[in-house]
C-alpha cells in the first residue's frame, strides 16, 4: 500500500512545475519576516548545495554580514569555532509565522558578547526597556541617550557624551572633574553648590571671572575694577590677601606700612595709575623746592624724612664707597652742592695720577682698586677677561709682554691659538686656526682629540689603530670612511657585495661576522645552520648585488633527494623536518 502512495505521488508530482514541487514539499510554514520569499525557495536554497545558504541569508541580512566583516555586534564577536557554525545551527524556520527564528534563553544570554557590556545599574534592567518590540536586537541604542534623552536636564545643551559626567552606577551623582576644566575649584569652592554658579542646569559659557558671581559683594561698587583675585583669594574673601611687597613694584616699608591705602589710592584702582617716585606725594615736604631734583630717597628714607645723615646710604647710590673712599670728604667729589651730575668713574678725580697718559682709557678700576691705587697685581685678575690664563699660560710661566707686545695698549691682543703659535703649527695652516679642538695649554704636543665627535667613531679594532695609517697626510680631512677604502685587501668577495662590508662584518675583528640569516625570508633551522653558505648561495652576483639563493623551497637544494620523484608536490615539508630528512612526521606518517 505505502509503495503504491508513493508511486501515486511520484506521478502526480511530475505533472507539476519544479517551484510549485518546492512549495508543496515545505516543511512548514515561514516566520512573518520570511513571508515575501516564501515561494521563492532559491531566495534561501540552493538544491542540493546545503552549504551556500549562510551566503544567501547574508545576502538579505547585510547589516549582520557588515558586523562580521567589522568583527562587532553579536555575530561579528564570537570565536572563531563559532563563526564556523553555519547559520541554520542557530536559526531555523518553516516553523510558524509566530515562531522565534532566533530562540534562546535572555536570562541567561551573556551580554559581554556584544559592543554593550551591562555594568552596574544596567545589569539589572529588563531587556525590553532597550530592545524595544517593533526593533531587532542588534537596533538597540549604544550611546546614553539613546535611552535617557528623557532624562536629560540640559536638554542636548551638553552634547551626547553623557558618560562624561555621569555613569552606570548612579545616573544623579555626577562624575565630572572639575580639575580637568579651565576652572579647578579650589578652597571654598569645592564646597559650592553646582547651581550656585551653573545656574539653571547650563554648563556652557559660565564666567569664570569674580565678579561674575560675586558682583553682590564688591564693596568697592567697580572702583577697583574686576581683578578681584589680585586682593581676595578662594581660601577666604575677608581678610585681603593682597601683598603690597611682592605684588606691585612699590614695596611698603617703615612709616609707608601704616598709611591707609586711600592716603595714596585716590582714585579708580588700575586705571589711574599712581606715581612711583616720593615727589609724587611729598612735593609740598621738598623744601628745596625742586633745586636738588626728584630723587628725594637719595638723602631722604621712610624712617626719618627730616633726618637724612640716618637715611642716606651712600652704598644705595650709582657708587658706594669702599676702601680710601669711605674716608674722602663729600667735598672732594661734589664740587656742586645740588649734588648732582657728579661723574663716578676713576679718570674724573685721578686723571693726575694716570700714569698711562689715558692711552689705557678711563676704566681704571679693571686694574687699580679703592684700598691701594699702586698695587696693580692684587686687582687686576686676567680670569675676568675674555681669556683666563690657565695651566702653561699661568703669569709665572708666560711674561705679559709675550703676548701685550706693547705696553701702551693692552687692547685688541688676539686670542686664537694660532696668533701666537704659528710657528708650531706642523699642519701648515690646513686644518684651520681652532687649534684647541686637539691641543690644550697644558701640553701642546701631546694632542687630546676626541674621534667619538667626528662622522667616524673609533670602536673595535679601530680603536688601537694608528693615526696614519689612515690618516696617510697631517690634513685629515681626507681620510675616507667607507670599509673598503682601507679593507679592499680583506675583501674575499672581489667587491661583488657591494661595498656596505658593516652588513656581515664588525669592528672587534675583520673574520668575525654578524650575518643573521634569521632576518632574511629563510631562517636557519635544524641542520641548516651547519650548511656552507655556498652550497645554497652557489651563483655569483653582479658586483653591489646580494647573492641569491637558487630558492626556498626544499626542492630548490634536495631534488635530488626526492625519492618520490615529484609525484608529491613540492611541500616536502608537509613530511620531512628540517632536524632529520629522513625520519617522517607523525602527521606525515598517518597519511
Amino acid at each position: 500500500m505505502r509503495r503504491l502512495l508513493a508511486a501515486l505521488a511520484l506521478l502526480w508530482a511530475g505533472a507539476l512545475p519544479a517551484q510549485t514541487i518546492e512549495s508543496v514539499l515545505a516543511p512548514g510554514l515561514v516566520i512573518q519576516g520570511h513571508v515575501k520569499t516564501e515561494h521563492d525557495c532559491k531566495a534561501c536554497h540552493v538544491r542540493f548545495e546545503r552549504n551556500a545558504q549562510d551566503g544567501l541569508c547574508l545576502a538579505c541580512h547585510k547589516d549582520v554580514g557588515e558586523d562580521i566583516r567589522l568583527h562587532k555586534g553579536w555575530h561579528g564577536r564570537r570565536d572563531a569555532k563559532q563563526q564556523a557554525q553555519p547559520c541554520r545551527a542557530c536559526h531555523t524556520d518553516h516553523k510558524g509565522r509566530a515562531a522565534q527564528v532566533a530562540a534562546f534563553d535572555q536570562r541567561q544570554f551573556d551580554h559581554r558578547a556584544t559592543d554593550f557590556e551591562l555594568h552596574d545599574k544596567h545589569a539589572g534592567v529588563e531587556c525590553a526597556k532597550c530592545h524595544l518590540p517593533a526593533k531587532r536586537w542588534r537596533e538597540a541604542p549604544l550611546a546614553c541617550n539613546g535611552c535617557h534623552a528623557k532624562d536629560d536636564v540640559h536638554k542636548g545643551g551638553l552634547g551626547a557624551k553623557c558618560e562624561d559626567c555621569h555613569d552606570a552606577k548612579d545616573w544623579k551623582k555626577a562624575i565630572f572633574d572639575h580639575a580637568k576644566t579651565r576652572f579647578p575649584l579650589v578652597d571654598k569652592h569645592e564646597a559650592a553648590k553646582c547651581e550656585a554658579c551653573h545656574a539653571q542646569a547650563r554648563y556652557k559659557d559660565t564666567p569664570r571671572t569674580c565678579i561674575g558671581c560675586h558682583r553682590k559683594e564688591d564693596e568697592h561698587k567697580g572702583r577697583y575694577g574686576e581683578r578681584c583675585e589680585a586682593c581676595h583669594g578662594a581660601k577666604a574673601w575677608k581678610p585681603s590677601s593682597f601683598n603690597h611687597d611682592a605684588d606691585t613694584k612699590y614695596p611698603l616699608r617703615d612709616k609707608h606700612r601704616a598709611v591707609k591705602c586711600s592716603a595714596c589710592h585716590t582714585g579708580t584702582l588700575y586705571v589711574q595709575k599712581l606715581g612711583s617716585a616720593c615727589v609724587d606725594c611729598h612735593r609740598k615736604d621738598d623744601k628745596h623746592e625742586g633745586t636738588l631734583g626728584n630723587k628725594c630717597a637719595d638723602c631722604h628714607g621712610e624712617r626719618s624724612w627730616k633726618d637724612p645723615a640716618k637715611s642716606f646710604d651712600h652704598d644705595k647710590s650709582r657708587f658706594p664707597l669702599l676702601g680710601a673712599h669711605i674716608k674722602t670728604p663729600c667735598k672732594d667729589c661734589h664740587a656742586d652742592p645740588l649734588y648732582r651730575n657728579t661723574p663716578s668713574d676713576c679718570i674724573a678725580c685721578h686723571r693726575k695720577d694716570d700714569r698711562h697718559k689715558g692711552n689705557l682709557g678711563p676704566k681704571c678700576g679693571d686694574c687699580h682698586g679703592e684700598v691701594n691705587w699702586k698695587s696693580v697685581p692684587g686687582r687686576f685678575d686676567h680670569a675676568r677677561t675674555k681669556f683666563p690664563l690657565r695651566n702653561a699660560h699661568a703669569a709665572k710661566a708666560v711674561a705679559c709682554h709675550d703676548c701685550h707686545e706693547t705696553l701702551k695698549d693692552y687692547k685688541g691682543t688676539p686670542t686664537a691659538c694660532v696668533s701666537c703659535h704659528r710657528r708650531d703649527d706642523r699642519h701648515e695652516a690646513t686644518l684651520g686656526t681652532r687649534c684647541e679642538q686637539c691641543h690644550t695649554d697644558v701640553n701642546w704636543k701631546v694632542a687630546r682629540f676626541d674621534h667619538g665627535k667626528t662622522r667616524f667613531a673609533l670602536a673595535g679594532g679601530h680603536a688601537v689603530v694608528a693615526c696614519r695609517d689612515c690618516h696617510k697626510t697631517l690634513r685629515y680631512k681626507e681620510a675616507p670612511s667607507d670599509c673598503l677604502a682601507c679593507h679592499r685587501k680583506d675583501d674575499k668577495h672581489k667587491a661583488t657585495l657591494g661595498a656596505a662590508c658593516q652588513n656581515c662584518h664588525n669592528v672587534r675583528a675583520w673574520t668575525l661576522w654578524d650575518f643573521d640569516h634569521a632576518r632574511t625570508k629563510f631562517k636557519l633551522e635544524g641542520r641548516h645552520p651547519k650548511v656552507a653558505c655556498t652550497a645554497c648561495h652557489a651563483q655569483p652576483a653582479p658586483a653591489g648585488k646580494p647573492i641569491a639563493a637558487v630558492g626556498s623551497d626544499c626542492l630548490a637544494c634536495h631534488r635530488k633527494d626526492d625519492r618520490h620523484e615529484g609525484r608529491f608536490g613540492r611541500r616536502c615539508e608537509q613530511c620531512h623536518s628540517a632536524d632529520s630528512w629522513r625520519q617522517l612526521r607523525k602527521a606525515g606518517a598517518a597519511r
